[in-house]
């Protein structure tokens, strides 16, 4: 692959807390190398900022792996940049071009407040989780894992649908800053699997409860949120949340 390098415009969103005015700062970034990933892009305009005696851009980032779901930015209008199945740390700057002009963005919700610049809280995610996301277990020996007998299917589904990293860009990706897809992931990934049971009525109640305590907006379908998502997890999880919240809802009612 050819290696070259390039001379960007940043236009980076940057707010001094929760309460404040955010603005856009323009910032120019010479020589950057194609095969620097996004966020090591930021690491040299950052490191040029303090030599200036300047204020560094805040943003997220922790395992740079994509794994954690971190580093939530936007970028150019899209969550997490122009690839696909991508996470922002593992955007490359050869998705761009030289002479590209590039605007970046936190995550654009209001039950995501933004912390400073880049950086919003995440934790209604947390609380949503606290909610119902769990299961009982009898405590003891293991029990050997042929025991508990799994059909490959509902397996796979369970697997696809925990390689959820709750980064929220499926709430960034919705024009209603819905999270049905993140809590939808969260409530399959346990709904398909024995273990998942005992909960099974009360955790797709208590998650979507909390999920509108924290103001998150409604599903209306559009897609944005999977073609967004970094671990492409499917539209199929929302229905069959909503499968699970109406058969315990009915099954209180009795």
């Amino acid at each position: 692959m050819e290696h070259y390098n390039m001379n960007l415009t940043l236009k980076v969103w940057r707010q001094k807390n929760t309460n404040a005015q955010g603005h856009f700062e323009s910032y120019q970034v010479p020589g950057v190398s194609s095969e620097m990933s996004f966020l090591e892009m930021f690491d040299v305009l950052n490191e040029r900022l303090i030599n200036e005696g300047k204020e560094p851009v805040a943003f997220d980032h922790d395992c740079r792996e994509g794994i954690c779901g971190a580093c939530s930015m936007h970028i150019n209008g899209r969550a997490h940049g122009p690839w696909a199945g991508t996470t922002t740390c593992q955007l490359h700057m050869r998705a761009f071009k030289d002479g590209d002009t590039i605007t970046v963005e936190p995550w654009r919700a209001g039950s995501f407040p933004v912390v400073k610049d880049l950086t919003v809280d995440r934790g209604a995610f947390d609380r949503i989780i606290e909610a119902g996301g769990y299961v009982s277990v009898n405590t003891g020996n293991a029990q050997d894992a042929n025991n508990i007998l799994v059909p490959k299917d509902k397996a796979d589904a369970a697997f696809a649908a925990a390689a959820c990293i709750g980064c929220g860009a499926c709430v960034a990706a919705c024009k209603n800053s819905s999270a049905m897809l993140f809590v939808s992931a969260k409530v399959s990934q346990l709904a398909l699997l024995p273990q998942g049971q005992p909960e099974k009525k009360s955790r797709a109640l208590n998650m979507i409860a909390q999920m509108d305590k924290e103001g998150f907006g409604s599903c209306t379908n559009t897609g944005a949120c999977e073609a967004e998502c970094p671990k492409e997890i499917s539209l199929t999880n929302i229905a069959r949340l909503n499968r699970e919240y109406i058969a315990a809802g009915l099954s209180y009612e009795k």
